[in-house]
């Protein structure tokens, strides 16, 4: 049975955490390649779903397919809207033994499995059909990976419900493996300096199109071997670094310019969902203050099943 916020330290699984990115970056870029794009590349992202990571629908020419981390039976599943559907098991295995077998899924449900071939935003990437060196697959690990992915969106839907501008959805980038939610002021944001790793800087351009207040997770890597929490904006105005936010363990990270707070932080707390809420909401408005953003435009209260939002006055 699923426990909610589980451990998932990230030394402990830190080899199928790897294996896991770059599979799925392997059916991101299968969304990516078919589906026409959408601002700031919501076209490409992966969906938290009760038993684990889907690309949701397809559009492959005239057909429609869907593929899906299935992370608790632990096999990947493709599926076609004729009802066709090919699986195989997620097991130790090398990347390059992932891709075929997921081509031959996608090809078995009608579809047209052509990608980009490298990983995007990893060091020294290695295209995926030359990566033969074999990769662990820890079950367990994955499974509460996946508890904490579920325990995190329930929250970050929550607050997305407080905001009456533009807000993406809860979405994981497989570029950099991370789990996100964004709001946006409205206005035209400065030219994105690019320089991101292995991605285009014209994709960094369009992504911060416009400015931002942004938070996420990420399980761990890159310098930062703890699953955390992250929160930061584009622009950052002068004072944005200096802001108080809740909880205490928050704190700011000069080196990758954004707030952190680790997940053990959260999942110890006495109330998780409450204390991540308050290190959204405290980040957000933080950005939102020092970026002179109208919040009385933009904000509203949460949302509350089966209840309307109420109409503001002169409306």
């Amino acid at each position: 049975m699923e426990q909610a916020w589980p451990p998932i330290p990230y030394p402990e699984w830190r080899e199928t955490c790897a294996a896991l990115h770059l599979w799925s970056q392997i059916i991101g870029k299968y969304r990516l390649a078919h589906t026409p794009w959408v601002n700031h590349s919501w076209h490409a992202t992966l969906y938290v779903v009760p038993r684990g990571l889907t690309t949701g629908p397809v559009p492959d020419g005239a057909r429609m397919t869907a593929l899906t981390l299935d992370l608790h039976e632990h096999v990947l599943i493709a599926e076609g809207a004729g009802g066709e559907r090919r699986r195989f098991n997620l097991e130790p295995m090398s990347t390059a033994d992932f891709l075929a077998r997921t081509a031959e899924a996608v090809s078995g449900v009608g579809g047209r499995f052509t990608i980009h071939g490298r990983p995007n935003e990893v060091p020294d990437p290695v295209r995926f059909s030359a990566d033969s060196a074999p990769r662990p697959y820890d079950r367990a690990a994955v499974v509460r990976f996946h508890g904490a992915l579920v325990s995190i969106d329930q929250v970050f839907r929550w607050f997305r419900t407080g905001f009456l501008g533009k807000v993406s959805p809860a979405h994981l980038f497989w570029g950099s493996f991370d789990f996100a939610i964004t709001r946006f002021s409205g206005r035209n944001a400065p030219p994105h300096p690019g320089g991101i790793t292995n991605l285009p800087d014209a994709v960094s351009r369009e992504a911060y199109s416009h400015e931002v207040s942004s938070a996420g997770f990420w399980p761990g890597g890159n310098g930062v071997e703890e699953p955390m929490f992250y929160a930061y904006a584009y622009p950052a105005a002068d004072g944005f670094k200096h802001c108080a936010v809740e909880p205490g363990e928050a704190r700011f990270d000069a080196k990758l310019g954004e707030f952190l707070l680790p997940y053990e932080a959260i999942r110890t707390s006495d109330d998780p969902p409450g204390t991540l809420m308050r290190f959204l909401q405290s980040t957000y408005v933080a950005a939102a203050e020092t970026g002179g953003w109208d919040r009385k435009a933009l904000e509203s209260a949460l949302g509350r099943p089966g209840v309307p939002r109420p109409v503001p006055a002169g409306t």
